[in-house]
């Protein structure tokens, strides 16, 4: 009998244990993850079963490059980057926890300093499960379409191509050669669970952005066991003419690509690129097709990943390295990688083409340089950490180039807020001359003053409100006037007089 009750006690014991371990691991997750990786080390080792394992040792094969982008490039490092693209990046900031996130991570990190223009949308992804009936008539009846079995990318200029396992570039082929050819269904040339597709399709995606016909979303049917049977593929209205398309979209990335072949190298070609786009685009988060190369350098509106994928396109056909990265600042984003001979810098050129000028901010920066306001999400964790530095901040913003009123030698009261307290002060000045030839200045705050100014000397206005009065009581015969206006900081405008003028008696 004390034999029994010893083990009703033991039993006892143990239960009450094994619930309080349950509630530790419950409020302490990386607890439970420790245990199952004791418990089961292969499965801890194995990884994302589509993701390429980086640290196996194995080689990947010589690859050419297909589509759009010149073999080679300058890059001697590029390669060497490429063959481990799950190295931690230097410098890299965590994303904040209230930042979407497809595979659910969360890492406390707030990100300050945003700019606010913004507009990335992430891959649509629908899906649909169906009968096992179903699913093999669809297997049947659709076919794998055109495999691109044929096909090889060079890894220096499509990176997300060689994140993916074998199974998953056969399908990222297959999905580009079927892209190409407007197919809008397909059976999966290899069996691919529909939770993983989101990457593959990714990778095509945020390597090609000559695909601006096709949507940035697909759709799946899939077995109850989570295996996909059918793929399908969206495509917007240019779709419709595509070859007409094509060439209106080439010859509008032709008339800057072919002026920045007339430059020495590669950083002068990238900044002209980044010049020319930032000019010609108009950031607008209602533009037809704004996630397409095609809704930046065709009809001249989009968000970030119009632009991102249109500089992305044009170094492709410059041969120079530059890949499509997207992640969160303050909301989804796009922007762009490029490779020097150094290494790989940061481009934003969204961030750049702000509503008082083009600048250079987010130009040519490390990963340190945009900790603060750009965190990488997704598959773009793996592309090459950014450190160049020959060719990092070598640009001054027109912001930065500007004067301030503290370098003309004067403070805020000597500014002048309206036309009558201008036409008041050069009065004044031309009132009190006694020289024949003089000059002065003075500094004007707002663009609605500078407007009015403006609209003075168009229409002959400044004469009757200041250079007749100011003529006569100087006693001047004539006067010849000469304007100059220099833009300041802060909104403010020096405005130059050089006058020439006749004296009474003379």
């Amino acid at each position: 009998m004390k034999i029994l009750k010893k083990i009703l006690y033991l039993f006892l014991f143990l239960f009450t244990a094994m619930g309080v371990f349950v509630l530790v691991c419950a409020f302490h997750p990386d607890l439970t993850q420790r245990v199952a990786d004791f418990l089961y080390p292969e499965q801890a080792r194995t990884g994302d079963s589509l993701t390429a394992d980086r640290e196996s040792g194995e080689e990947e094969p010589d690859v050419q490059a297909a589509g759009p982008g010149q073999a080679g490039g300058s890059l001697e490092n590029t390669q060497k980057a490429l063959e481990n693209p799950r190295e931690p990046l230097e410098n890299r900031p965590e994303v904040s926890e209230d930042a979407p996130s497809r595979t659910g991570q969360s890492q406390a990190y707030v990100i300050t300093g945003i700019t606010g223009r913004n507009g990335y949308e992430p891959i649509r992804e629908e899906g649909q499960e169906v009968e096992e009936e179903e699913a093999q008539q669809l297997g049947e009846r659709l076919g794998h379409g055109n495999t691109g079995d044929d096909l090889t990318f060079d890894p220096v200029f499509y990176p997300y191509y060689q994140m993916l396992d074998e199974r998953g570039k056969h399908l990222y082929r297959q999905i580009y050669a079927n892209a190409n050819d407007l197919n809008e269904a397909f059976a999966p040339v290899e069996e691919v669970e529909v939770n993983e597709m989101t990457d593959i399709f990714s990778a095509v995606i945020g390597d090609h952005p000559e695909l601006f016909f096709m949507n940035t979303a697909y759709y799946c049917k899939y077995r109850r066991s989570g295996i996909c049977v059918e793929i399908d593929l969206s495509y917007n209205r240019t779709a419709d003419d595509l070859l007409r398309e094509q060439t209106v979209f080439w010859r509008s990335a032709d008339a800057i690509i072919n002026e920045a072949l007339t430059l020495p190298d590669d950083y002068a070609r990238e900044k002209f690129v980044h010049d020319a786009l930032a000019d010609r685009i108009t950031y607008d988060l209602s533009a037809e097709m704004g996630q397409s190369a095609y809704s930046a350098l065709v009809n001249g509106r989009t968000v970030c990943a119009g632009y991102a994928r249109a500089f992305q396109y044009i170094m492709q056909r410059l041969g120079i390295p530059c890949y499509y990265c997207t992640g969160y600042a303050g909301e989804n984003h796009a922007w762009n990688i490029v490779g020097l001979e150094d290494g790989f810098y940061n481009v934003d050129v969204t961030w750049d083409d702000t509503d008082s000028g083009r600048t250079y901010d987010y130009f040519n920066k490390s990963d340190g340089d945009y900790a603060d306001t750009h965190a990488r999400r997704d598959l773009s964790v793996n592309l090459p950490p950014c450190g160049g530095e020959r060719y990092r901040n070598l640009e001054r913003s027109a912001q930065d180039a500007k004067r301030g009123i503290e370098e003309l030698g004067m403070t805020q009261d000597q500014v002048i807020t309206s036309l009558a307290d201008y036409n008041a002060d050069c009065y004044n000045r031309i009132a009190q001359a006694d020289s024949e030839i003089f000059v002065f200045a003075n500094v004007m705050e707002g663009e609605e003053l500078l407007r009015q100014w403006s609209d003075s000397y168009r229409t002959g206005a400044y004469k009757e409100n200041y250079l007749e009065d100011a003529m006569r009581a100087a006693g001047m015969d004539y006067c010849e006037l000469r304007l100059s206006v220099e833009e300041l900081r802060e909104d403010r405008y020096l405005v130059t007089h050089q006058i020439s003028a006749g004296f009474s008696g003379q």
